[in-house]
C-alpha cells in the first residue's frame, strides 16, 4: 500500500485544521524525497517503489465539526506530531528516543504501517510545530480515553533514554493541559514511569490517608476510566496499549490491599 493511499485510507478529523497543513507539508517532502531516490529504509523496507500520484479523500471543513469519531489514523498522525514535540524539548534527541516511537509503530502495526509513519516523522520532525494549535485540535476532536492514550505514550517516550529531564516532563505536562487531560490524570499517568513512596495512591488519584472504601471507589473509577474497551473504536493494536495502563491501575490496587490487610 503507498502511503498516499494509507493516508486516504486511515486519516479522518485530523486531514483538517493546524495538523493538516502539518502533514500536507510532511508529505510533500516525503513525495519529493522518493521521487530523488530516497527510499527511507526504515525497519526492513526494500527497495522504494514508483512513485504514485497521491490519491485522498475530500479534505473536511475543519470549522464545521465540534467532534469527529478518532480514527487509527488519526491518533497515529497526532502521536507522531506530539512525539516530535516531547522529543525536541530538552534540545537533545536521543536515538533511543527514536527508537522507541519506531518500535511502538512497529509492534503495533506491523513494519509496513510503520514506515509509512516514519516516512511523515522524518519531515514532522524538521518543522516548527505549534503546540498549543495542534493540541487545541486534539482536544475538541479527540474523545478523552484516546487523550489519555496519547499521554501515557508521551511518558514512554520521555523515559525511553532512562532519564525524563525536567523539559520533557514540562512539555507533556503544557500538552496535558491543552488537551484538557486534569492534573490528577496528569499525575496518575506520570507515576506509572516513577516509583514514588506515594506511587500507588497517585495511580489511583487518591491521598495516603484514604479510607479503604475509598480506596476501593478509586480503583473501580480508575478501572472503568482505564479499561482498554474505552479506545476499541481505535482498533486492536491500541486496546493492547491500553492494557498497560489498566494493568499499572491493578498493581497499584493489590499493592494498596496488601499493606491495608483488606
Amino acid at each position: 500500500m503507498s502511503i498516499s493511499k494509507w493516508l486516504g485510507a486511515a486519516l479522518g478529523w485530523s486531514f483538517g485544521g493546524p495538523i493538516g497543513a502539518i502533514i500536507g507539508l510532511a508529505l510533500g517532502s516525503v513525495v519529493d524525497s522518493m521521487a530523488d531516490g530516497d527510499g527511507f529504509p526504515y525497519l526492513g523496507e526494500g527497495e522504494p517503489r514508483k512513485r504514485e500520484r497521491p490519491r485522498y479523500r475530500k479534505r473536511p471543513n475543519y470549522d464545521q465539526y465540534t467532534e469527529r469519531k478518532t480514527t487509527s489514523g488519526d491518533f497515529e498522525v497526532s502521536l507522531l506530531i506530539l512525539a516530535s514535540i516531547v522529543i525536541k524539548a530538552d534540545n537533545h534527541q536521543d536515538h533511543r528516543e527514536l527508537n522507541f516511537v519506531r518500535q511502538y509503530f512497529a509492534n503495533m502495526y506491523g513494519k509496513e504501517r510503520a514506515n509509512h509513519a516514519f516516512k511523515l516523522f522524518k519531515n514532522i520532525n524538521q518543522q516548527d510545530i505549534s503546540t498549543r494549535q495542534v493540541c487545541m485540535q486534539i482536544q475538541r476532536m479527540m474523545d478523552h480515553p484516546s487523550r489519555l492514550q496519547l499521554i501515557h505514550f508521551l511518558f514512554g517516550i520521555a523515559k525511553a533514554d532512562e532519564h525524563v529531564a525536567e523539559a520533557e516532563v514540562k512539555q507533556i505536562y503544557t500538552i496535558s493541559g491543552y488537551l484538557g487531560v486534569s492534573s490528577r490524570d496528569f499525575e496518575s499517568i506520570k507515576e506509572m514511569f516513577y516509583n514514588s513512596v506515594d506511587h500507588a495512591y497517585k495511580i489511583l488519584e487518591i491521598d495516603k490517608n484514604a479510607s479503604v472504601e475509598e480506596i476501593k471507589a478509586a480503583y473501580r473509577k480508575m478501572a472503568k476510566k482505564y479499561h482498554p474497551d474505552r479506545v476499541a473504536h481505535l482498533g486492536k493494536e491500541h486496546q493492547e496499549g491500553a492494557e498497560e495502563k489498566f494493568r499499572q491501575v491493578q498493581q497499584a490496587y493489590e499493592q494498596l490491599q496488601k499493606e491495608k490487610g483488606f
